[in-house]
């Protein structure tokens, strides 16, 4: 196929799925079946990878999920409504709750009670009540805003207009999630793909006169912001919903004990065929609204809740090839390229085959017949092979000893935790020298976590790496707009929209910036750990001069493996110049201490020995929630030295040498006002 024909194929099936697009998400009138949609989606994802010339900002390749409607105003939720972690194991669980008592500092035989509820498959929406009554409505949209929907919510008849309960709080963002019926489906089966798509689509109606006309259904399950909200336990709190009017899930239980729980994910699963709405999957909460708080958040997850999906969809297909992927990191991530199948209504052509020894353990090869599984939504994998199907023909797949983007030797690291090597090989190239790597760290850079710059995709990196437009970070701000103006599928506007855009990111935040660089070991979180420690962008970049690297051990949450990375990050000249590239072009904003002036201010802390209910992670955060500081060694600079059970003897008798004063951990909770 020639350049043009290849073009006018692409511009056809753009212009297609746009049309499919709007009437999908703006109308809520899909025009074709999911499986076609998808296989449509896949045919421009193969043409693009075929072919880098070929962009469009209206590919399935730039656009994720869908945009905001215009016809609702965004409003920033008071409260962000969290995403969940994941389950599909026994296993997982059992590490779930083995991560909490850890985080509690609690021995095994502590008893955790979890309200289980079903999760239903609908929208979620966050209802915001003051003195009683409905005043708004938001739907879920990014987590930190959404769409103001009040008017449509207002017509579901399961959410209460007005509580006169002496009890409901004064001021409370009720959330749950908004359905329709399976029951009900079937008269509006024609309009809408499926239930979730008719409930979507409902509650996105510019009039809401015609949401009225679908019967949606509403089930609260917890809440946002509250003022004066007096129920300390989620069970409590799912009973005083049902007594204020709201519907709950009538399978929602308090259970102790994974083995319970298993049986109670078994139990519900077997019903889900004869349950009039959808759900994939069952919530695990931690009860105690005591507890929740102590556990807090990781990133943009509750460390007290986790969804348990149900069982994944399998089916059977044939190795094509075997592709070697390089990330960011130099890691090479070998896929199957399999024979497209239909899985749980997705069309599939790849799986990952995750590392070598995966491939060696199943002896996986090309050509196999093979079981492929989609567990919830994660990427599709080689459950299985059909060695009855295997071809005599059929040899062993050698994996590259070198890497395939820039020839280097690739290499599986020694772990020395685990004292065996990684079960990921890598490119050992450093810095930018791997055209594959550097790609990818391109694409990082702008990345929704990083610098987060609109109309620059992970299609148009590529398109303008190939054209060398871009090498590096720093290259991305001084872009060759002219050129750009003249590329296929580029005009004066759209040129003055990136280029808008990307001035729009000069301004940054240290922990954005430090995640952005791509650094191995170093995500979002960690960066905000480094973030607080150097405060500034000048103390992170004199790192290179400084070589302080030992102090990092000094951060809570950062170890030996991080500190490594961040050293060879910092060896690399590369990296060196574009920190200072990038220093000259941005303006990276300092952090600001959020107490300044708090109990513990200008005290340092070292904890040794078990403490009581309360684990050194949290004590930690105390400590720098408080102004205080931690260390990890004994030494003049050291405050305190607080002792718990079995405290390390020469860490005790350093600090008495010392004059270190020692204090246990009632003394350590009196300074902060707290009793243990």
């Amino acid at each position: 196929m020639n350049i043009k024909k290849i073009l006018t194929d692409y511009k056809k099936k753009i212009k297609l799925i746009k049309k499919l697009n709007k009437f999908y998400y703006e109308k809520s009138k899909p025009l074709v079946s999911d499986g076609e949609y998808d296989e449509l989606k896949k045919e421009i994802l193969i043409l693009e990878k075929n072919n880098n010339f070929l962009k469009s900002k209206e590919s399935p390749s730039e656009i994720v999920g869908f945009k905001p409607s215009k016809n609702f105003k965004k409003v920033s939720h008071r409260v962000q409504m969290l995403s969940l972690a994941n389950a599909f194991h026994e296993e997982d669980l059992i590490n779930f709750e083995k991560k909490i008592t850890n985080y509690l500092s609690k021995d095994k035989n502590f008893q955790i009670h979890y309200s289980a509820e079903p999760k239903i498959d609908g929208i979620s929406a966050s209802l915001t009540y003051k003195n009683g009554n409905f005043e708004r409505g938001l739907s879920r949209g990014d987590g930190k805003e959404g769409e103001d929907i009040t008017l449509n919510l207002a017509t579901i008849k399961d959410i209460p207009k007005k509580i006169s309960d002496k009890d409901f709080p004064k001021d409370i963002d009720i959330r749950g999630e908004v359905f329709i019926q399976n029951s009900d489906f079937e008269n509006f089966k024609e309009k809408f793909a499926n239930p979730r798509n008719a409930a979507s689509g409902s509650l996105r109606q510019k009039n809401p006169k015609d949401t009225e006309k679908i019967p949606l259904n509403f089930i609260a399950y917890t809440f946002g912001f509250e003022q004066g909200l007096k129920p300390k336990k989620q069970s409590d709190y799912l009973k005083k919903l049902d007594e204020w009017g709201f519907k709950i899930n009538p399978l929602n239980k308090t259970i102790s004990g994974i083995k319970n729980l298993i049986q109670n994910y078994n139990e519900v699963e077997q019903q889900r065929a004869n349950l009039d709405f959808d759900i994939d999957g069952i919530v695990y909460k931690v009860n105690d609204f005591e507890l929740q708080k102590r556990l807090g958040n990781v990133a943009n997850a509750p460390r007290w809740a986790i969804a348990h999906k149900f069982s994944s969809n399998k089916a059977i297909s044939k190795i094509l090839d075997i592709d070697i992927q390089i990330g960011r990191t130099g890691a090479l991530t070998p896929v199957a390229k399999i024979k497209p199948i239909n899985i749980g209504g997705v069309l599939v052509s790849n799986a990952t085959l995750h590392n070598e020894d995966e491939i060696n353990r199943k002896d996986i090869r090309i050509g196999d017949t093979v079981t492929i599984e989609r567990a919830g939504d994660v990427i599709p994998h080689i459950l299985s092979v059909d060695f009855k199907k295997r071809s005599n023909s059929s040899s062993k797949f050698i994996f590259p000893n070198k890497c395939p983007s820039c020839g280097s030797k690739t290499v599986k690291e020694f772990n020395k935790v685990t004292k065996k090597n990684d079960a990921v090989r890598r490119c050992s190239s450093e810095g930018y020298y791997c055209d594959k790597i550097s790609i990818e760290k391109l694409k990082h850079f702008v990345s929704k976590e990083a610098f987060n710059i609109d109309g620059l995709g992970k299609k148009i990196i590529e398109g303008f790496w190939k054209l060398k437009l871009i090498k590096f970070p720093q290259d991305i701000f001084k872009l060759d707009y002219k050129k750009i103006e003249k590329l296929e599928g580029w005009g004066s506007l759209s040129v003055e929209n990136l280029k808008y855009s990307i001035n729009q990111k000069k301004d940054i935040s240290l922990e954005r910036f430090i995640f952005a660089l791509g650094i191995r070991h170093i995500g979002l979180e960690n960066a905000k750990l480094l973030s607080k420690h150097f405060t500034s962008f000048m103390n992170f970049q004199n790192l290179s001069k400084t070589k302080n690297y030992e102090d990092l051990l000094n951060i809570d949450g950062i170890g030996e493996t991080q500190v490594s990375s961040i050293k060879s990050f910092f060896a690399n000249q590369i990296n060196i110049k574009v920190l200072d590239e990038l220093g000259k072009i941005l303006v990276i904003k300092n952090v600001m201490a959020t107490q300044q002036n708090g109990l513990l201010k200008n005290k340092s802390f070292l904890v040794t020995g078990k403490l009581n209910g309360i684990s050194r992670a949290e004590v930690k955060s105390l400590i720098e929630e408080n102004s205080g500081i931690t260390v990890s060694t004994v030494s003049k600079k050291l405050n305190y030295l607080i002792i718990g059970e079995k405290p390390t003897r020469r860490k005790l008798e350093n600090a008495k040498e010392l004059n270190i004063k020692i204090i246990n951990q009632d003394e350590f909770l009196k300074m902060l006002n707290k009793t243990s």
